[in-house]
């Protein structure tokens, strides 16, 4: 029943419309209202789900009022991230984006119908908000910014139309999308072996992190290592394919396993404000994982949980530890984003342990030049786990990436078909699951040394599309990108692989890609110093010590440079003429004819 006299009342109110939504139905009338259709399911499903009302709509807009706060911000950032989801899985005529403003106000009440400054204020942070955002009030702000664990980035007052003093607005960070410019960290900011963690993790207005240590085995056999590893691993991954909050790496997270744990130090190193830890005990056929979750900022216990399972239910169990974990550490998770992360699971336990085993050597492996320690126990782990369930698409992926590394370290007897092999896999990999990252990552390999830079590009992005918290897929399109001759695309991603694994003992490869993009772009000091860090944790990496030899060239380092080339040409005594660098580069590289150029500036005398 309505009501028969205006009133007034306090109220948070949602004001939304569609982008470009004039020209999209110019282009096509029936297409678009099609899509306007499945995008309005999501967000008035979630406006519904949230004790939300929607009292005013035309055409593409929305307004909806809430009783809270926090129900309306919720509301916002789980239809943009619906849409934003929608849209990863159609074609680009069919994609459409949001703005959302938010304000909280006094309405005027008159039948179904609100009115008043408050709707008004809404609707200009609505049309003031970026593509795909969400802009709120100060006043809005203020009774939010204490209650969710969301990142906010001030945007000043701003003078909207037909409203007598500016408002103070502020932007909801989503992921990454949000972040300043000042918050990125810069070169001497990266995480080396003796320097701090990236300022950019310590950011106040950053989403709030997890890591996950390694659980604890406590079966008391050292054999069973490998199975608590792939209990954490897989727990790690499921959290990272929410896409609500960044989730450090597995590289970074193990560098703490086996060590008695200041949290708060911890939490500090990882760039982290949430940290899991648990036990893993196997015996027989029984399995019992005890999980917790630690507030470092605060210093206190959020969640713990215990499961004793059979062997079968180990993957309900995974499944159960990350949904508990999301949704206290995040409360903007939903059902839908449950739905969309139903992962395919191995349908042949000796399978996943096989595989869960390879995953231990090829993280233990060597790094060194003609060493491929671990990359063959690996390969042979991953080809049995296949020989048991033909369906894991991450035995595939990981069988392509130990062909990209015995390539790398020269460990190869016939590297045309190491490189046959890596596409064959890759290809598999992509086809039994389209949207696994490692699987792309793999595929991007196998592409980015057959010179085929378009396409390891759009294999690199599918990647960081589909996981943007894993590491390795950012170090992928980073150095493609900067072998493509993206140098400054390139900068970014690598920087953001950094900022997602601060510690990892494998951040040579990551400064490997950021050399890559400061010689590309002529930064040959800032190249210089990434690769002395690379070096600090791998010294007689032969590639490396090359590209260092290339930016001294540059620098004009002198008797710097020419003990560098001599210390390179004897791990390369074949390296003969310019042609004979190009043949064991990426083949089409763009930094190839820059790190030439480099060598024969440090004294290096190729024939004719």
């Amino acid at each position: 029943m309505t009501e028969s006299t205006p009133r007034r009342k306090l109220a948070a109110i949602l004001a939304a419309d569609v982008v470009g939504f004039s020209r999209k139905m110019g282009e096509n009338e029936e297409r678009t209202l099609h899509n306007l259709k499945a995008c309005r399911s999501l967000t008035d499903e979630a406006i519904k789900a949230h004790h939300g009302r929607v009292f005013g709509s035309a055409g593409d807009s929305i307004i909806a009022e809430f009783g809270s706060p926090v129900d309306a911000v919720v509301t916002a950032v789980e239809f943009q991230k619906n849409i934003m989801d929608r849209n990863n899985e159609v074609d680009p005529e069919d994609q459409m984006q949001f703005r959302v403003g938010l304000n909280m106000g006094d309405v005027i009440i008159e039948g179904d119908n609100l009115y008043g400054e408050g709707v008004n204020v809404a609707a200009r942070l609505e049309s003031a908000a970026e593509p795909g955002g969400i802009l709120v009030s100060g006043k809005f702000y203020d009774e939010v910014r204490r209650k969710l664990d969301l990142g906010f980035e001030n945007k000043g007052a701003q003078d909207m139309k037909n409203i007598d003093e500016p408002v103070h607005t502020f932007k909801v960070l989503l992921g990454y999308e949000g972040e300043k410019a000042d918050a990125v960290p810069s070169a001497s900011s990266a995480k080396s072996p003796d320097s701090s963690p990236p300022k950019a993790a310590e950011a106040k207005t950053r989403v709030p992190a997890i890591a996950v240590l390694p659980f604890t085995n406590m079966g008391g056999d050292p054999e069973q290592e490998y199975f608590a590893d792939g209990i954490t691993e897989d727990i790690i991954t499921n959290l990272s394919l929410w896409r609500t909050f960044p989730v450090i790496s597995r590289n970074s997270s193990f560098t703490f396993r086996g060590q008695s744990h200041n949290l708060k130090q911890v939490a500090k190193e990882l760039g982290a404000r949430y940290i899991v830890e648990g036990s893993v005990r196997k015996g027989g056929t029984r399995v019992r994982i005890t999980a917790q979750l630690i507030d470092a900022e605060e210093d206190h216990h959020l969640w713990s949980e215990k499961w004793d399972r059979t062997l079968e239910d180990i993957f309900d169990v995974q499944d159960e530890v990350s949904e508990a974990i999301a949704r206290r550490a995040a409360p903007s998770v939903t059902d839908h984003e449950l739905k969309r992360l139903s992962r395919e699971r191995p349908k042949n336990l000796s399978a996943w342990e096989e595989y869960l085993q390879g995953m231990k050597f090829f993280n233990d492996r060597n790094y060194s030049d003609l060493d491929n320690h671990g990359l063959t126990e690996a390969s042979t782990h991953f080809e049995k786990a296949i020989a048991l369930d033909d369906t894991l698409s991450d035995a595939y992926a990981y069988l392509s990436l130990c062909g990209f590394w015995d390539l790398v370290h020269f460990t190869t007897d016939d590297s045309k078909a190491t490189l046959e092999m890596m596409k064959i896999h890759g290809r598999k990999a992509v086809t039994l699951n389209p949207k696994n990252p490692v699987a792309l990552v793999g595929l991007a390999a196998h592409y980015f040394f057959s010179g085929d830079f378009p396409n390891a590009l759009n294999n690199a992005e599918k990647a960081v599309q589909f996981n943007p918290s894993y590491a390795l897929s950012l170090w992928w399109l980073g150095l493609i990108q900067a072998h493509a001759g993206k140098y400054t695309e390139s900068e970014e991603s690598v920087l953001k692989a950094i900022e997602l694994s601060p510690v990892d003992p494998e951040l040579e490869r990551i400064y490997g890609a950021l050399f890559c993009s400061y010689l590309g772009q002529e930064r040959y000091q800032e190249a210089l110093e990434a690769a002395d860090k690379a070096l600090q944790y791998h010294p007689d990496q032969g590639h490396m010590l090359g590209w260092r030899t290339a930016a001294l060239g540059h620098l004009e380092a002198g008797p710097e440079a020419k003990a560098a080339l001599e210390k390179y040409l004897k791990l390369r005594p074949n390296l003969k003429t310019k042609d004979d660098f190009r043949k064991i580069f990426v083949p089409k590289s763009m930094l190839a004819d820059p790190i030439i150029e480099g060598l024969v500036k440090a004294g290096w005398e190729p024939e004719a």
